[in-house]
């Protein structure tokens, strides 16, 4: 790679200084008698990473008191810091995420809630505090205390924050998933964790449709014998009868004004998040409350450059981490605007709308979104303003380098496009974004400060240049502390630490550049092996993208003949066939732009792709198909009957 060929986009000397990232660097500079020698951005920054991940109790403790956390801090950092899993942050700390996030109690804007049919609402920081009070009030009266847990099964709107603030105030544990979940796919997360409160709607809106799912939160209230109340907030206006709900007006006490924040340990449960659960229940994953809040301040301050003038958006629904994650701006006092429903609806103008409609200054999305957009024929540059877009944030999937193209050619030249990846696992980023730093084509910004970020061959020695395994070599405040129902932590040791004895092994694929970047080619479970030569699955997808026939491909290693073959599946636009010919143009551009190895030996065609309900194509459920195994739980997906089209194909046996 010629990084000169590559360099999409550098903040200016004067953008880099105002940066917050720049302000922090010179406070460890000063207060450590540090020279990080600020001339070239990235070796300032790759100085202080590396101070970060050698003094990291010094890097985590400056983070707390430089961002003003609220709590107590204690003497004590770090105990047994050598130790994964096993190591203890701030054991002496007392927090409450919820006061951190209701800092601010102002008259500015806090939420701004559209929905599909331009419908708004907005509220300030003083309503929110309100409205988290009379509701905090309301679930303490119900008997709601330190430890609970209280669910949501809820669209990305205002009522959801207040939910989850006013649950976290009184040190309960929040859990959500989007409403188009499934009756036996919420009961496989929720069930698990027994909520004694479960929030939920009627209805959703999605593509222009009004959804009604009153029959099936019937089924699944009366399948979860912890919840003592079902609180519903007629979100879709619609009548149908939800059996024994409060309605949201009614749950709370409006005579509370004020909130009793409840303290709690640094390491106390927070969130419980779950994984994809294509392969069996969903994991349930617990997060902490200190060490998700300061690995949230430390990427949304110092990585994103997040402020209090700032308009912050992400694509997201409360299934997907994102959410979380979006939510921790509150902290910093900038304005969230939040959307719920489909982002090509009523037209594939919808999102630009909104970011010239309500000024959003950073845009988060999916690798997906940006590809489906530019397949759209979407030029967003030359029909909207996009006059405050200054960062555009992309996770889910790896963003193709051709994606990088489009958005500095149809979307906006001057803009920060920082592709993120970590994921549930740590409800943030190993390698996201850093306003000092120039962006490449196809390339993750930077590894995240104070996180010891590797990749190893299979010997598990590190390289560079070369893919391999993304891994954690320290511990990190934002670990999760357990999975619930884990006893003895086996569960967890197996996740992540099996790979590499006391290393973290995160189930990447990547490689480390020389520009002090990150490539992620997909995940390390559904790397191809053709012959023994490992291949990442975004590798083939990339150029698959250029064909533009293709609206999205999945790709998969079939056993074949003592090897494995590469079988790649095609869903096409609407009244395209497959031909002899649309599949030679396939192998064509594979074998030009990758080797000969990348080209699969099989291309079908079929009619859907099946998806997480986070919108992740799942390889290895694809995978099983093709070999003729059970998918153990197809609740995890949105659209499982999209399996369908991979099973008994006659062709996979030829």
């Amino acid at each position: 790679m010629n990084p000169a060929n590559n360099l999409l986009w550098q903040p200016t000397p004067e953008q880099r200084e105002r940066t917050q990232m720049m302000a922090f660097l010179r406070t460890v500079e000063d207060k450590f008698e540090l020279d990080f020698s600020t001339d070239n951005s990235a070796d300032a920054y790759a100085a202080l990473h590396a101070w970060s991940v050698a003094e990291k109790e010094k890097f985590w403790s400056l983070l707390w008191d430089e961002f003003s956390v609220i709590g107590h801090k204690g003497e004590r950092v770090l105990i047994d810091g050598d130790k994964m899993p096993g190591a203890e942050w701030f054991p002496d700390a007392e927090i409450n995420f919820a006061e951190n996030l209701l800092r601010f109690r102002d008259n500015r804007p806090a939420l701004v809630f559209t929905n599909e049919h331009g419908e708004r609402t907005e509220i300030t920081y003083a309503e929110l505090y309100l409205a988290t009070a009379q509701l905090a009030a309301k679930l303490k009266q119900q008997g709601v205390q330190a430890g609970d847990r209280v669910a949501g099964m809820l669209p990305n709107c205002i009522e959801t924050i207040i939910a989850m603030l006013a649950t976290t105030s009184l040190g309960a544990v929040w859990s959500s998933c989007s409403p188009d979940f499934g009756v036996q796919g919420v009961l496989d997360r929720f069930g698990q964790v027994a909520p004694k409160v479960l929030f939920t709607v009627d209805g959703y809106f999605y593509n222009g449709k009004t959804l009604d799912i009153s029959d099936k939160v019937n089924e699944i209230a009366a399948n979860l014998p912890s919840v003592e109340a079902l609180v519903a907030i007629p979100f879709a206006g619609i009548q149908h009868s939800i059996n024994n709900a409060v309605a949201w007006n009614d749950y709370r006490d409006v005579q509370a004004t004020e909130l009793a924040f409840v303290p709690r340990k640094f390491n106390d449960p927070l969130y419980i998040m779950f994984s994809s659960g294509t392969t069996g229940v969903p994991k349930c994953i617990v997060h902490g409350i200190g060490g998700t809040l300061l690995q949230h301040i430390k990427e949304h301050a110092l990585h994103t450059d997040l402020r209090r003038e700032d308009t912050l958006f992400y694509f997201t629904t409360c299934g997907w981490m994102m959410w979380n994650w979006l939510v921790s701006g509150l902290a910093i006092g900038a304005r969230l605007a939040l959307f719920d429903g489909s982002p090509f609806y009523p037209s594939p103008a919808a999102m630009p709308d909104l970011i010239d409609k309500e000024g959003i200054t950073v845009f988060g999305t999916s690798a997906k979104y940006l590809a489906a957009l530019e397949k759209a024929g979407e030029k967003p540059r030359e029909s909207h303003k996009l006059s405050g877009l200054r960062a555009i944030l992309t996770t889910g999937s790896v963003l193709a380098p051709e994606s990088f193209d489009y958005v500095y050619r149809d979307i906006k030249a001057d803009v920060c496009l920082s592709s993120i990846s970590g994921g549930t696992d740590i409800v943030s980023c190993f390698a996201l974004g850093n306003p000092i730093l120039p962006v490449y084509r196809g390339q993750l910004q930077c590894r995240g400060l104070g996180l010891a970020v590797n990749v190893y061959n299979d010997a598990g020695e590190p390289v560079q240049g070369e893919k391999g395994e993304l891994v954690c070599e320290q511990s990190f405040p934002c670990m999760p502390i357990g999975f619930w129902n884990d006893t003895d932590g086996s569960r967890y040791h197996g996740a992540y630490f099996e790979r590499f004895d006391n290393i973290w092994a995160h189930g990447d694929y990547a490689e480390l550049t020389t520009e002090g970047g990150v490539i992620i080619y997909g995940r390390s479970d559904a790397v191809l092996n053709p012959g023994g030569v490992r291949i990442g699955t975004a590798e083939i997808y990339r150029q698959v993208e250029k064909v533009d026939a293709v609206l999205e491909s999945i790709a998969v290693g079939q056993q074949w003949q003592d090897d494995e073959r590469i079988v790649l599946f095609v869903k096409l636009r609407d009244g395209i066939e497959l031909t002899d010919e649309l599949r030679n143009e396939i192998k064509k551009i594979i074998r030009a732009n990758a080797t000969p190895r990348h080209v699969p030996s099989v291309i079908l065609q079929v009619a859907d792709i099946p998806r997480t309900i986070s919108g992740k194509i799942v390889e290895l459920a694809v995978r099983q198909v093709v070999h003729g195994e059970k998918v153990k739980n197809t609740d995890a997906l949105a659209n499982p009957e999209a399996l369908d089209y991979f099973r008994d194909r006659a062709e996979l046996s030829q």
